[in-house]
């Protein structure tokens, strides 16, 4: 499967760290695809490291502007004209979503994904990977929006909050048919 993941470039602490390893670890050994922004840097360059080492495929899709910081050894790469163009690419080489922690990049990219899943763009299952609580705010701002009709349809049709990796992992793979 050809998982993208949306994830802070940033250098982070092993709260971040240790978890997204963990789950880059899974992905590889499961035999399957990341589909990244390409970086290598920060928690970008974790996660692909953990899936290149344990067997899996990379598959970077970066923008021009970013182009000096894309990991020179993946399985492809592409270079996007700008961020619409690349989040357009991540969506289309992509048969899952995950998103990781991250600032106002990976906050856009994930509001963007639900708001195409909203409107019936795309299917994909998309998991909000809740390292360390990272996203109780937000997952409380998305229960609001449901509860008083700003959603027009259920939040647990467009998102999967997972505590962990594992259990992102498995609602992706139990999604797709693969358990």
């Amino acid at each position: 499967m050809n998982i993208c993941v949306f994830l802070s470039a940033a250098d982070l602490d092993d709260r971040y760290t240790v978890p997204a390893r963990e789950f880059a670890e899974l992905l590889g050994r499961g035999g399957h695809t990341l589909v990244w922004g390409g970086s290598e840097s920060g928690l970008m360059k974790v996660v692909a490291d953990g899936v290149q080492e344990s067997g899996g495929r990379l598959v970077g899709v970066s923008v021009d502007f970013l182009a000096a910081k894309a990991r020179t050894n993946a399985d492809e790469m592409v270079i996007a004209k700008d961020l619409a163009e690349r989040k357009a690419l991540l969506l289309e080489k992509s048969d899952a979503i995950v998103i990781m922690v991250g600032g106002t990049g990976t906050l856009d990219e994930a509001t963007e994904i639900l708001e195409l899943k909203k409107h019936g763009k795309h299917t994909k299952p998309v998991v909000l990977l809740n390292t360390a609580g990272f996203y109780d705010g937000l997952r409380q701002q998305f229960q609001r929006m449901e509860d008083e009709g700003f959603l027009p349809v259920p939040l647990t049709d467009l998102v999967f909050f997972a505590k962990d990796g594992v259990g992102a992992l498995a609602y992706l793979e139990e999604s797709a048919g693969l358990q």
